[in-house]
């Protein structure tokens, strides 16, 4: 029986990256003296994406004696150790592999915090495989990010699969057009675009993980 492919997003989808950057955003300006309103010029700043790069904005607007790179490793340091993935949604990933599955992270974001990350919050013993979008340049919804990030589990896009994500742009979108049935993680939300949506709509993680195990118990039974 060939193994089935899942491919999960990182965050907002197995560790609550919102919740964890508004912590920060506080903190950080708390720590340099920066008022309420300029929480929310950092928090924005950092709330869809954050590299090095964000750092040099940053630090120019409000001339902080700081280096770039000193306010990233700082950052990266903030998030890493504030980063959890609840115990049910790391059980269910050791079910899924016990189960068969060939199980993967496909990420946007830098290499340095995405793979801290997955290491602290004890997701990256969990998986086969894990791709960083920074690792070559191949941003999600690209197709070629996920098919890097299947070959990390030694899957091809070709045998099929899943992408389980929030995102219904990078995740639901760009899964469907590599080929994957797609689960959406809606955290109660409704689906936002015109299109068809997700294969299935789900509110955490732990809820898709349950559908991919009945899933791969039909896969079974069919196959066998």
């Amino acid at each position: 029986m060939s193994r089935l492919l899942v491919l999960f997003d990182l965050d907002n989808t197995l560790v609550d990256r919102r919740e964890t950057v508004a912590d920060w955003s506080a903190e950080f300006t708390a720590r340099h003296g920066l008022d309420g309103e300029e929480r929310a010029y950092v928090l924005g700043m950092v709330a869809e994406r954050a590299y090095p790069s964000t750092f040099e904005v940053i630090r120019a607007h409000y001339r902080l004696p700081m280096s770039p790179e000193e306010l990233w490793r700082t950052y990266c340091a903030d998030i890493v150790a504030s980063v959890s993935c609840p115990d049910e949604i790391l059980d269910g990933l050791d079910e899924l592999r016990g189960a068969g599955w060939r199980v993967g992270v496909a990420t946007n974001g830098a290499v340095d915090i995405q793979r801290a990350k997955l290491r602290t919050a004890g997701i990256a013993e969990r998986v086969d495989g894990i791709f960083v979008s920074e690792e070559a340049d191949a941003r999600k919804p690209q197709r070629r990010h996920f098919a890097l990030a299947a070959a990390r589990c030694g899957a091809v896009l070709g045998d099929g699969g899943w992408m389980v994500g929030d995102n219904p742009i990078n995740d639901i979108g760009g899964g469907r057009s590599a080929g994957l049935h797609t689960i959406w993680v809606s955290d109660s939300r409704s689906w936002p675009l015109a299109d068809r949506g997700p294969d299935h709509t789900v509110p955490h993680a732990r809820a898709a993980i349950d559908h991919l195990l009945l899933h791969g118990a039909d896969h079974a039974k069919a196959t066998a």
